[in-house]
C-alpha cells in the first residue's frame, strides 16, 4: 500500500510538473519555429546603402571618441614601441620613394619634400581624429599613378599643373564629405573578397616588385660587381632576419617574454642586421652602399611658395571636375578596402563596437576629405589607405599566442600618430635626417620585401595561387573542386594583371574605374559560366 501509495504520489507530482500553465507555454515556446519578438529585434539589420546626413558621422563619433583616453594609454608599452621603430621605415621608405618618382615626372612640381610633408601632415591628422587609428594613410602607387596621368592631362590640354591639381583635390574634398555625410561608405558592404584582395595583393605586388627591381638593377647598370653583390647580401640578410625572428614565437626556442619581445622587433632588427653587414663592408673592403638622402631644408621641389596660386580660373575649374570626381571614386575605394581589411574579425578588435567592418568608415572619410583639401592647396599628394602598411601595422599591435593565433590587437593612437610624426621630423631636424642617412637603401629594398610578403598572408588569392602547385587542393577550396578553382584564381589574376598594366600606363587616370568594375567582372564570371554559382560562393565567402 506504501508502495502504490508513493508510485502514485510521484505519478501525480511528474503530471502537475508538466501540466502547468507557466511550463507548457515554455515548453511550446521552446519547440515553436517562431521566434519571439524580442529575439528578432536581436538579428541584425541590412544596413542601408544611404542615411540621412550626419547620421553615421555621428554615430561613429560617439561610439569611439569615449575611449579617447584608452587609446593613449594603450600606445605605451614594449610592442607599441617596436611598432613604431619598424614602421617608421616601413612608411619613410615608400613616401621617399615615391616622391622621387613624382619629382622626375612632374619636372620636381611636386617630389620629396612634398611628399614627406603630405604623409607626415595626414598621417598625424588621421591618427588624432579618425574612428580607425590603427589604418594607416599614405601616398599609394595607384594615387601617383593618377597625378602622373592628371600632369599629363594638363600639358595636353596646355593647363597649369598645379593649380588644375589644387583645383581637382578640392572637387575631390568635397565629393568625399558628401560620401562621408550620406554615409555612402556603407555601400561597400556589397563588396566580396573577390574585390578585396585583388586590390591588397595589387598593392602588395607593387611592393614587391619595387624592391625586387631595385636590387636587381645593381646588376644591369655598370659598376662594380662587389657592389651588385653587397647589395643583394644586405636586402636578403633584412628580408630574411626578420621573417625568421617574426616566427620565432611559435617556438619553444628561449624563454616566452624573450620570444615576443624578439618577434616584436623582427623588422626593426632585421633593419639594423643589414646596416651593421653594409657597414662593415664599408670599413672592411670598402664598398660602399647608396644611403637614403633627404632635403637638407624645408623647402618645395621647385622653389616655389607652399600655397598653390592661381584658382580663379574658370576653364581650369571645370576640367577638373571631371578628374575630381574619378579622384573621388579612387579615394574613396582604396580608403575603404583598407578600412575592411584592417577592420576584419580575424583581428579581434573591440574598441569602437566593432560589429561591422563598416564601423568607423563614415567619421574617417571625413577627416580624408578634410586632409585631402589640405593638401591641395599646399600641393602635396593625395593620402588614402595604405593597405599594406595598414596591415603591417595591425600585425605588429596583434596579441599573439604560442599557437600563433591571434587573440586581441592593442588598439591605440600613439603608434600611428608618433610614426608619422617622426617622418615629419627626418625632413625638419638634423639628427634625423643624419640617422636616416645610415641607412643603406638595399635595406629599405629588403623591408619592402617583408612589407609585401607579410601582406599576403592571410589573403586566399595567394593561398589559392600555390594551389596551384600543388597535387591536393586543400580546405575550403576542395569543396568547389580543382577546376573550378583554377579558373576562379586565373580570373582573378588576369583583373590583378590588368589593372598593374593600366596604372602604369597612360590610361591611369581610368584605373578607378577599373576598380569600381571589379565586381561586374565577377558577376560576368557567373552569368557566362565560367565559374558555377556554387563555387564561387564557397571561394568568396
Amino acid at each position: 500500500h506504501k508502495r502504490s501509495t508513493l508510485i502514485l504520489s510521484s505519478h501525480q507530482e511528474n503530471l502537475a510538473v508538466f501540466t502547468r500553465p507557466s511550463d507548457s507555454a515554455q515548453l511550446l515556446k521552446d519547440h515553436s519555429p517562431v521566434r519571439e519578438d524580442s529575439e528578432l529585434d536581436q538579428l541584425p539589420k541590412p544596413t542601408p546603402n544611404l542615411e540621412p546626413p550626419f547620421i553615421g558621422i555621428r554615430r561613429d563619433f560617439l561610439n569611439r571618441f569615449p575611449q579617447y583616453g584608452s587609446d593613449i594609454r594603450d600606445g605605451v608599452n614594449p610592442q607599441a614601441v617596436a611598432t613604431i621603430l619598424y614602421l617608421t621605415l616601413a612608411v619613410l621608405a615608400p613616401t621617399i620613394g615615391f616622391g622621387g618618382v613624382l619629382g622626375e615626372a612632374t619636372g620636381q612640381s611636386m617630389g620629396v619634400i612634398e611628399t614627406i610633408a603630405g604623409t607626415s601632415m595626414s598621417g598625424v591628422l588621421y591618427g588624432l581624429f579618425s574612428a580607425q587609428p590603427v589604418q594607416i594613410i599614405g601616398v599609394q602607387g595607384p594615387v601617383i599613378a593618377y597625378i602622373l596621368a592628371l600632369y599629363q592631362l594638363a600639358k595636353v590640354t596646355n593647363l597649369p599643373f598645379l593649380p588644375l591639381y589644387a583645383c581637382t583635390g578640392l572637387w575631390t574634398s568635397a565629393f568625399l564629405a558628401c560620401f562621408a555625410i550620406s554615409s555612402a561608405s556603407n555601400i561597400v558592404q556589397h563588396l566580396t573578397r573577390w574585390t578585396d584582395e585583388i586590390f591588397s595583393v595589387l598593392v602588395s605586388f607593387i611592393f614587391l616588385s619595387q624592391a625586387i627591381g631595385d636590387v636587381s638593377k645593381t646588376f644591369t647598370v655598370a659598376g662594380p660587381a662587389n657592389t651588385a653583390l653587397l647589395t643583394l647580401v644586405t636586402s636578403s640578410l633584412t628580408f630574411g632576419t626578420a621573417m625568421v625572428l617574426k616566427t620565432l614565437n611559435t617556438t619553444r626556442y628561449f624563454t616566452k617574454s624573450i620570444r615576443k619581445n624578439l618577434s616584436n622587433f623582427a623588422p626593426a632588427i632585421g633593419g639594423f642586421v643589414g646596416a651593421i653587414a653594409a657597414r662593415a663592408a664599408r670599413t672592411n673592403w670598402q664598398i660602399v652602399l647608396p644611403a637614403l638622402s633627404l632635403p637638407s631644408q624645408l623647402v618645395t621641389s621647385s622653389g616655389r611658395p607652399w600655397i598653390v596660386s592661381g584658382l580663379t580660373q574658370a576653364n581650369v575649374w571645370l576640367m577638373a571636375l571631371p578628374a575630381g570626381m574619378a579622384a573621388a571614386i579612387l579615394l574613396y575605394l582604396d580608403q575603404n578596402i583598407t578600412a575592411r581589411l584592417v577592420n576584419h574579425p580575424r583581428y579581434k578588435q573591440v574598441k569602437g563596437k566593432r560589429t561591422s567592418v563598416l564601423d568607423g568608415m563614415h567619421l574617417d572619410l571625413l577627416v580624408l576629405s578634410v586632409v585631402t583639401a589640405i593638401s591641395s592647396l599646399f600641393g602635396l599628394p593625395w593620402m588614402c589607405g595604405a593597405p599594406t602598411r595598414s596591415a603591417a601595422h595591425v600585425r605588429a599591435l596583434a596579441i599573439v599566442d604560442e599557437k600563433g593565433e591571434t587573440q586581441g590587437t592593442v588598439e591605440n593612437r600613439v603608434t600611428g600618430t608618433t610614426v608619422h610624426a617622426l617622418v615629419g621630423l627626418c625632413a625638419v631636424a638634423a639628427l634625423p635626417r643624419q640617422l636616416i642617412a645610415q641607412v643603406p637603401k638595399p635595406v629599405l629594398s629588403g623591408i619592402f620585401l617583408n612589407l609585401g610578403f607579410t601582406s599576403l598572408n592571410g589573403a586566399e588569392l595567394w593561398d589559392r595561387i600555390r594551389c596551384l602547385f600543388k597535387d591536393k587542393v586543400v580546405e575550403p577550396f576542395n569543396k568547389a573542386g580543382r577546376r573550378e578553382m583554377n579558373r576562379y584564381t586565373f580570373a582573378q589574376l588576369s583583373s590583378l594583371f590588368a589593372m598593374m598594366a593600366a596604372t602604369q600606363s597612360k590610361f591611369g587616370v581610368v584605373s578607378p574605374l577599373l576598380i569600381a568594375l571589379l565586381p561586374v567582372v565577377r558577376w560576368g564570371l557567373i552569368k557566362a559560366r565560367v565559374v558555377s554559382k556554387d563555387s564561387v560562393d564557397v571561394m568568396d565567402s
